[in-house]
C-alpha cells in the first residue's frame, strides 16, 4: 500500500498531537502533586500570577494545550480535503455510470434485447 505525502503529513501531525497530549498528561499529574502536596486551593495554585514557582509550568501547559488545538484543527482540515476529494471523484464518476447506462439502451434498441 502506497502511502501519500499528504497522508505522511498526516500522520506526522497526530504524532505531534499525541507526543503533546502525553507531555500534558504528564505535566499535569506532577503539577496536581504539587498542589495537593502544597495543600492550595486549584484556583490559587494554577494562577500563574500567585505561583510563581510553577508559573512556567502553567505556561507550558496551556501552550501544549494551544498546540494540541492547532494540531486537530490542521487533522480535521486534511479529513475535511479527503472527503471532498472522495465526493468530487464519486460525482465524477457518476457521468461514467449514466454513459454506461445510455450506451446499454441504444445496444438493447439496435439488437432488440
Amino acid at each position: 500500500m502506497e502511502v501519500s505525502a499528504s497522508d505522511r503529513e498526516l500522520i506526522a501531525v497526530m504524532r505531534q498531537y499525541f507526543a503533546a497530549k502525553a507531555e500534558l498528561e504528564s505535566l499535569r499529574i506532577q503539577l496536581e502533586a504539587a498542589r495537593q502536596t502544597a495543600g492550595k486551593a486549584i484556583g490559587v495554585f494554577y494562577d500563574p500570577r500567585q505561583n510563581a514557582e510553577h508559573a512556567a509550568d502553567l505556561q507550558r501547559s496551556h501552550c501544549l494545550r494551544g498546540e494540541m488545538a492547532s494540531l486537530m484543527q490542521r487533522a480535521e482540515a486534511w479529513g475535511s480535503a479527503a472527503s471532498d476529494a472522495d465526493q468530487h471523484d464519486r460525482l465524477e464518476a457518476e457521468p461514467e455510470l449514466e454513459e454506461w447506462q445510455s450506451f446499454e439502451r441504444r445496444a438493447e434498441a439496435f439488437f432488440g434485447a
